[in-house]
C-alpha cells in the first residue's frame, strides 16, 4: 500500500511540474500586459480591465514583406506579448517568415514553445533533430499551404530551396517563446565562451574557434 501511495505521488508531482513547463492557463477573461508596473511575475502584470482598449488586442503590418538583405537572407516579424499586450496569459504568438532566394532560418530552439509553421509563398526545406542519442534528422521540403510541427525544445532550421522569395507563418505556444540561435549562442556570447571548451566540443582548432567568434 504504502509502495502505491508514494508511486501515485511521484506521477502527480511529474504531472504538476510537466504542468509548469507550459504557459499558466488564465484565471479570467483576459490580462493586457502593463509593462509599466515593477511586479515580478511569470509574464507581465495586468492592465486594469477598465482602461483596457480594443487597440490592446490587435496589431498591424503583419502583411508586409521584412528586409532580407542581411547574411542569412532572413526577416522575422514576430507577434509575441512584447507587441501585442492583450497576449498576456494566452499562450500563444505569431511569426512571419520572409526568405530571400537560399535563404536560411538558423538552426534554433525554443525555450518556451512548440511552433506549426505554415508556407504561405514558394518552397522550403524544414526540419528538426530529436534528442541525444539519436540525432536523428527529420526534414521535408514543403510548398505553398503545406504545414510542419517542430515539437517542443529541439533544435530545428528553415531554407528556402524555390528559386524566388518564400514566406511562412508561424504559431508558438507561448506569449513569450523566446529563441536561442544555436550559433549565436556558442560564438557569440557575452562574455566569450573559453575557446578550449569550443575546441575540445567541435574537435577543431582553437584558431579556427577564434575565427568563428569573429563572425558573431
Amino acid at each position: 500500500m504504502a509502495t502505491r501511495i508514494v508511486f501515485f505521488g511521484f506521477v502527480a508531482l511529474s504531472l504538476s511540474l510537466l504542468a509548469l513547463a507550459y504557459d499558466q492557463s488564465p484565471l479570467q477573461d483576459f490580462c493586457v500586459a502593463d509593462p509599466s508596473r515593477p511586479v515580478l511575475v511569470n509574464g507581465l502584470s495586468c492592465k486594469d480591465p477598465k482602461t483596457v482598449q480594443a487597440d490592446d488586442f490587435s496589431s498591424s503590418g503583419f502583411h508586409l514583406s521584412g528586409n532580407t538583405s542581411n547574411p542569412v537572407g532572413l526577416a522575422v516579424k514576430a507577434v509575441t506579448v512584447s507587441e501585442l499586450p492583450g497576449l498576456n496569459t494566452l499562450g500563444i504568438s505569431l511569426v512571419r517568415f520572409d526568405y530571400a532566394p537560399r535563404g536560411v532560418n538558423p538552426p534554433h530552439t525554443h525555450p518556451r514553445a512548440s511552433e506549426i509553421l505554415t508556407v504561405v509563398e514558394g518552397s522550403l526545406e524544414v526540419g528538426f533533430v530529436t534528442s541525444s542519442p539519436e540525432n536523428r534528422r527529420i526534414t521535408k521540403v514543403l510548398q505553398k499551404g503545406d504545414v510542419f510541427v517542430f515539437p517542443f525544445g529541439l533544435v530545428h532550421y528553415q531554407k528556402n530551396v524555390g528559386a524566388g522569395n518564400a514566406v511562412a507563418v508561424a504559431a508558438l505556444s507561448s506569449q513569450n517563446p523566446g529563441v536561442v540561435i544555436i550559433s549565436g549562442a556558442l560564438f557569440g556570447s557575452t562574455p566569450e565562451m573559453s575557446d578550449d571548451v569550443l575546441a575540445r566540443s567541435f574537435q577543431l582548432d582553437k584558431n579556427v574557434i577564434k575565427h568563428l567568434q569573429t563572425k558573431f
